[in-house]
């Protein structure tokens, strides 16, 4: 077990070295998209320290054919979610603009800078309820059209703005340029937050470049539902998933690929709390200290064990108990650690001797 601190500290030179050379390659076509946002965190009695409430918003059912129809419609199902006092709220892709990209209007005439008219009402809603709005748009910047999410602070103001980095054909042809391969990550009051679109899912590299990056919620807007592929990216890549549809089921996934609330013809919104305050570990041979944890924290910590995954997840259930003291204190490393030291030593063993 000695050699777990060097290498956890080696490692996260390499991902820091790894990230850094992805962004700089990205800059040229990058917004200033990571920039913290300063809004503050409301107080709610009972909440653990790093406890999330995330609403999903689906369109299945509205039947707006404008956007003023639709953000009417999109308002009053947010509305309703917001008796949850969700910290942050998603919402479906091109949701103003519900048919294919050959229906709309030219992209010159609806794409927007952050955040423009068309994104006015959702600003309202994040000032008024004081919560995040993962926004989904048209943006322009330089000439060029991107279909883009941006979220929208407690405050109102933009964190900063994703921009699809694989859009369909058809979108292309519309006038839409994929945005850059390395992905932002927003730092919220709460979390770090990512986003991924719709055609994004079939690709697997945003995701564990969100991963690498240190999200730990991804918001994923899309034309279509996913299905099983927004559960397999979430426990892929050890991510809380929002997937917030046009069509079919939006859900809130956990970091095991299991779905926590989802929307149906019954409810057209759900919501769910997510606990950050823990973390992913390769079951064996960290198991061994599992009991004297248990022994320790009692009922403020809470190990879950996958058996034939061979995956353990340890969440502090007391604002008293941080996951990361726990590490230092029984010698443990996460998963993507243990990983990454593997790979480590198979680079070093595949070099010619």
């Amino acid at each position: 077990m000695s050699t777990i601190p060097s290498a956890i500290a080696r490692r996260a030179f390499l991902r820091r070295s790894a990230v850094a050379s992805l962004s700089a390659g990205a800059a040229a076509t990058a917004p200033d998209a990571a920039r913290a946002s300063t809004a503050t965190r409301p107080e709610r009695p009972g909440r653990l320290p790093r406890e999330v409430w995330i609403a999903t918003i689906a369109q299945d059912g509205m039947t707006g054919t404008t956007p003023a129809a639709l953000t009417r419609e999109t308002l009053a199902r947010m509305e309703a979610a917001a008796a949850q006092q969700p910290d942050l709220v998603c919402l479906p892709e091109m949701f103003l603009f519900p048919g294919g990209a050959g229906s709309r209007p030219p992209v010159r005439e609806i794409a927007e800078t952050p955040l423009g008219d068309l994104a006015a009402p959702f600003v309202a809603f994040a000032k008024s309820h004081q919560c995040y709005v993962a926004y989904s748009g048209y943006t322009v910047e330089a000439g060029r059209y991107y279909n883009a999410v941006v979220l929208i602070d407690r405050q109102g103001r933009p964190c900063g703005e994703y921009r699809k980095t694989y859009p369909t054909v058809g979108e292309m042809e519309y006038g839409v340029s994929p945005g850059p391969l390395q992905p932002p990550v927003f730092e919220t009051d709460f979390g770090r937050v990512g986003a991924q679109i719709c055609f994004d899912v079939e690709w697997h590299d945003g995701w564990r470049r969100l991963r690498d990056a240190g999200a730990e919620i991804v918001c994923f807007p899309s034309a279509f539902a996913a299905g099983r592929a927004v559960n397999m990216r979430a426990c892929q890549n050890q991510l809380v998933v929002a997937s917030s549809t046009r069509k079919d089921t939006s859900k809130i996934v956990d970091v095991t690929g299991e779905t926590l609330a989802a929307t149906s013809r019954w409810n057209r919104w759900a919501c769910a709390a997510v606990n950050l305050e823990k973390t992913f570990l390769h079951t064996w041979p960290f198991n061994a200290r599992f009991p004297d944890i248990q022994s320790k924290y009692g009922r403020d910590v809470v190990i879950t064990t996958y058996a034939e995954e061979e995956w353990s997840i340890i969440e502090s259930r007391s604002p008293d108990v941080r996951v990361a003291d726990i590490l230092r204190e029984f010698e443990l490393e996460t998963y993507a650690d243990t990983m990454a030291r593997a790979e480590l030593l198979q680079i070093e063993k595949r070099r010619p001797t």
